[in-house]
């Protein structure tokens, strides 16, 4: 069994960038990967900005009485200058005057019954904030592999960018084998089953950034697999194949993958659950069999294929970070030879609590989960208040 950061690596250095690249609209972008760096195509702030509400002046002139010589209102250009003896009221965001190198701000002002104000204070910070204090033209707003969150919508219409170059989607077929499966709409009969995995695996797929091809149920036969795998590895740039990869009579998904010239680069991993995951590739296109048990297809997809998806679209950053947090119970496990995924939630309190779950094909503990802790090989017993590694789901 190859140890799971080993595996990691492995699938990593082979999923090699698309570099397939389509312009989508600022409002489509969230989600995607920028296919390349992004300038400043001026400077920010563009002006010298108030930074407070309040009145623009010249610092000599503070101890005195200021007369007020017009109102400036955010995207109002001012119309005049300051000069010695006078100021101007100002809006947040304005620009500042010529002549002014400091605003008081309004709640340390008062109104004399002339018309003037006087300053209350002895002394104030300039309030103003400089042309281009937070970027400059020309400069790097953003690296090609970012991948697009909601801060880095708002950093790309503040320079103007509102057709964003990203890279495409990559095409992700499922294909889901097992004769004893039926699609959600069917009611099973016998020894039937209804297919979760298939629309678990295509619901990762879309919220991680891929293009999903649902091919469907394929029988448990060499010939069937045969045909619906060669079929995907020609359409779409990822193959998942959910069951069919352990050692039953019916696994036929490791031989058929060699006949179509697949390299088998792993196919057991040191996990629990999810030690039959395996992953081939066939020059660009990579290949996942997941196991059957949905619990054990959720936790291997997180762990492996997303990474994938998000290093072919170009991502620098392919895998989510760990966090560390306190356990909320005690937690003790029999097996220690491989490393635990123990599913979990991050309760009220910022604590990990697993669930209770009766092992990998229990589908309904999922409800519940929306992390995974991680239980190191060798370790057994774990205490409430430990400090355990956490992915969040």
């Amino acid at each position: 069994m190859l140890q799971f950061e080993n595996a990691l690596a492995r699938v990593l250095e082979h999923s090699l960038p698309l570099k397939r690249v389509e312009e989508v609209a600022l409002w489509h972008s969230l989600g995607r990967v920028l296919a390349a760096n992004v300038f400043s195509d001026m400077d920010m702030p563009p002006f010298n900005k108030a930074a407070v509400d309040g009145y623009a002046c010249r610092r000599t002139d503070i101890s005195q009485n200021l007369t007020v010589t017009e109102v400036i209102a955010a995207g109002q250009l001012p119309q005049l200058s300051i000069v010695p003896g006078t100021c101007s009221k100002i809006m947040t965001g304005a620009p500042v005057p010529q002549g002014a190198d400091c605003i008081l701000m309004v709640e340390e002002v008062v109104e004399n019954s002339d018309g003037t104000i006087r300053f209350l204070g002895t002394d104030t910070k300039s309030n103003i904030a400089p042309q281009g204090e937070d970027i400059r033209k020309d400069e790097l707003v953003l690296n090609a592999g970012t991948f697009i969150a909601p801060s880095h919508m708002a950093m790309l219409a503040a320079v103007g960018v509102s057709q964003v170059v990203v890279s495409q989607k990559p095409i992700v077929s499922v294909l889901v084998t097992g004769n004893e499966l039926v699609e959600p709409q069917y009611k099973p009969q016998g020894s039937q089953i209804r297919n979760s995995n298939g629309h678990q695996l295509v619901g990762q797929i879309d919220r991680c950034g891929g293009l999903p091809n649902y091919v469907g149920i394929i029988d448990d036969s060499k010939e069937a697999t045969c045909r619906a795998v060669e079929s995907a590895l020609t359409s779409g740039d990822i193959v998942i194949l959910t069951g069919g990869v352990s050692m039953g009579d019916f696994d036929y998904v490791p031989e058929v993958l060699k006949n179509l010239g697949v390299e088998i680069v792993f196919k057991s991993i040191a996990v629990q659950p999810g030690k039959p995951t395996l992953f081939g590739k066939l020059n660009r296109k990579l290949v996942f069999g997941l196991p059957g048990n949905p619990i054990s297809s959720l936790f291997q997809f997180e762990m492996l294929v997303k990474p994938a998806i998000r290093k072919l679209m170009g991502s620098t950053q392919p895998t989510d970070a760990n966090i560390r947090l306190p356990l909320a119970i005690d937690y003790s496990r029999r097996m220690k030879d491989r490393l635990g995924l123990v599913p979990a939630f991050i309760n009220l309190n910022g604590e990990i609590e697993p669930v209770n779950y009766h092992g990998s094909a229990h589908i309904f503990a999922l409800s519940q989960v929306n992390a995974v802790f991680f239980a190191p090989i060798g370790a057994t017993h774990f205490k409430k208040g430990e400090l355990v590694d956490v992915r969040q789901l």
